[in-house]
């Protein structure tokens, strides 16, 4: 472009825009070197647009000139840092400023773009506009446009911009290796113009360019661990942590390192990061979360116990306010990078989901007396509030409350405390009495997904099927509670509700045997159904009533052929009903068979642990010697 309109300021003006410009940018580097940060520094940051703004707005009252535009459009870079982070609305505003910027490069040399996109407008400039004292602000402005593209994940956008800048339609510079990436490629070809001393900046663009090489390879890195491309993803989060950045970007960095090398399956590498994390920031709670996460992966219990540990004192404690460590930085990398990822990874956790996980794993780990102690400190956080404990974002740990008050009955139950296991109990049933239709007809087998939206008929029967679920383990837990307690009668009646309620639901299908295809809910009702079934049994048992034990154990046996628990009770049943032969049997059939594994199938609530430990046949060993004693003698013939 040749052509220029427009006559210049007089060199008086200028030099007083110029003085302005400095005395502004010097009033912000005095005001955030005096102070931490915090609303004092914000207002300082609202002051400074402001006086950047009117002088903007005096420069722009004269038509567009050369000599005035490098001034101009450094005010307009400062001007828009200054409305970094203000809303949401200040980022609009801030890329309008860019365009308009842009036109009025334009308008200097005679030429418009009034009908160009923001790409097509970049595209012209950078092409057309050569003037040697225009370079390094029409970068700086690249810099700053390719922050809110990268911001708005446009990375495209910011490809073909860098492009632009770094002249890569140069094909000597244009090509990066292989396996080298091309965003990163093209920053690395990106020659900065140097900056004028008497046009001082808010921020440099080599800072800039530095932020944006690290955001660059942290947003890659995400998208490609949200893609599962696992070793592209490591290698990207990688390349982000040699930047300069604040320590809280870069302790984010590391956590989502050590999360790829997790599902990698590096688990040991996985951890190596993730203590980095905490090393480089103290206060990256997640960090910690995670941890207990790859020490339960591992299964070093003792380690992810310590880790839940520290993770609750510390969340017990009002954390210091996190300061950033860039604090004359306006342009930061965490105002560029924000991904559900992310976010999904740093995810802050509450006091509630880590006591829970501190109960949940006692009990599975058999450590009963400090499970109790947990459970009845999570119970304690919900009277504080229950939505101020509870998150209710599906990213919880947290299962339905009516599961975490069953599974605290099944660690009360083991650790014999049985009235108080009665009494959370009740809780539950009484809270989902009026929840539950009459009837329920459901399909056996998954044929629907297994998340439905809410407010469908199939969502609300699910609900209603959970409901009927927690009420029913309910009665079973109360059932073998009163039975250890020795209160015979108290606990068929328990274990009878149980029985009855689960005959409100009509489950019709085809019957075949292939479980993998039940839907949850069906399973957990053939569990609770036979422990109930088993529970009554041995109750009748001990009162003589020896053939209605024997029924509740056929039938138990029906729901679950060869159940390792129902058989031996059906052989003691036939044996005291003087059914020797057939006990006998049963028995040698039963002893003839492979094991069966436990595992099988999907996993079932641990709220059922307590009651399949009491459903266990006790006298295994002296069953199996009378059994032994009997084919041993003529009457017992036998097979020999």
């Amino acid at each position: 472009m040749k052509r220029r309109r427009g006559c210049p300021p007089e060199l008086g003006c200028l030099q007083a825009w110029a003085a302005e410009n400095r005395a502004l940018v010097e009033r912000w580097r005095a005001a955030r070197c005096s102070g931490p940060g915090g609303a004092a520094a914000r207002k300082v940051q609202q002051q400074q647009r402001g006086g950047f703004g009117d002088l903007l707005l005096r420069m722009r009252v004269l038509p567009a000139a050369l000599p005035a535009l490098p001034l101009e459009l450094t005010v307009l870079y400062n001007s828009l840092l200054c409305s970094t982070g203000a809303s949401e609305s200040a980022i609009k505003e801030e890329a309008e400023g860019i365009h308009q910027g842009l036109l009025r490069v334009l308008e200097a040399f005679g030429a418009c773009g009034q009908d160009l996109s923001t790409e097509e407008l970049w595209q012209k400039v950078l092409q057309e506009v050569t003037v040697e004292e225009l370079q390094a602000p029409l970068h700086r402005m690249g810099a700053l446009q390719a922050a809110w593209w990268l911001a708005a994940s446009r990375l495209g956008s910011v490809a073909g911009l860098l492009r632009l800048l770094s002249n890569a339609e140069d094909p000597g510079r244009a090509r990066c290796s292989q396996g080298e990436n091309e965003l990163l490629s093209l920053l690395k070809a990106w020659r900065v113009p140097a900056e004028a001393a008497s046009l001082p900046l808010i921020q440099s663009t080599e800072d800039l360019k530095e932020i944006l090489w690290i955001a660059t390879a942290f947003l890659q890195g995400l998208q490609e661990l949200e893609t599962g491309n696992l070793p592209t993803a490591f290698s990207l989060l990688q390349e982000a942590t040699g930047g300069f950045c604040s320590k809280r970007v870069l302790a984010q960095i590391y956590i989502c390192l050590g999360c790829c090398a997790q599902r990698m399956g590096k688990l040991q590498t996985a951890l190596q990061h993730l203590k980095r994390a905490l090393q480089v920031d103290f206060q990256c709670l997640p960090a910690l979360s995670h941890v207990a996460a790859v020490y339960h992966e591992l299964g070093e219990t003792e380690a992810e116990l310590q880790a839940l540990a520290l993770l609750y004192e510390a969340l017990e404690k009002k954390p210091p306010v996190a300061a950033s460590s860039s604090p004359h930085l306006l342009i930061r990398t965490e105002l560029l990078v924000h991904t559900p990822t992310l976010a999904s990874l740093l995810r802050p956790c509450h006091r509630s989901e880590v006591k829970y996980l501190l109960a949940r794993r006692c009990l599975q780990d058999g450590r009963v007396a400090d499970a109790v102690e947990h459970y009845l400190d999570f119970l304690a956080l919900l009277q504080e509030g229950l939505q101020q404990q509870v998150p209710l974002d599906g990213g919880s740990p947290l299962p339905r409350i009516p599961e975490v008050f069953l599974e605290a009955a099944s660690a009360l139950e083991q650790a014999e405390r049985h009235q108080d296991a009665i009494t959370l109990c009740e809780e539950v049933i009484s809270r989902t009495t009026d929840l539950i239709p009459r009837v329920l007809r459901v399909e056996e087998r998954l044929q629907q997904p297994e998340c439905p939206s809410p407010g469908t008929e199939l969502s609300q029967q699910k609900e209603s099927l959970c409901c009927l679920a927690w009420r029913a383990a309910g009665y079973l837990h109360q059932g073998w509670a009163w039975a250890n307690l020795g209160e015979n009668k108290e606990a068929i009646i328990q274990f009878s509700r149980c029985l009855s309620d689960l005959l409100r639901v009509q489950i019709y299908g085809s019957g075949v045997e292939l479980t993998e295809n039940l839907l949850p809910e069906v399973e957990v009702f053939q569990k609770i159904r036979l422990l109930s079934l088993i529970g009554r049994g041995t109750q009748f048992l001990e009162l003589g009533r020896h053939k209605e034990a024997l029924l509740d154990f056929q039938h138990s046996l029906q729901i679950s052929p060869g159940d390792p628990r129902a058989v031996p009770y059906l052989v003691e049943a036939l044996w005291k009903l003087d059914r020797k032969p057939e006990a006998a049997a049963q028995w040698q059939k039963f002893s003839s068979s492979p094991p069966r594994e436990e595992g099988q199938g999907r996993t079932l609530p641990l709220f059922l642990a307590s009651c399949l430990q009491w459903a266990a046949f006790p006298c295994r060993e002296a069953l199996a010697r009378s059994i032994e004693d009997y084919l041993g003698t003529p009457n017992g013939n036998p097979a020999i």
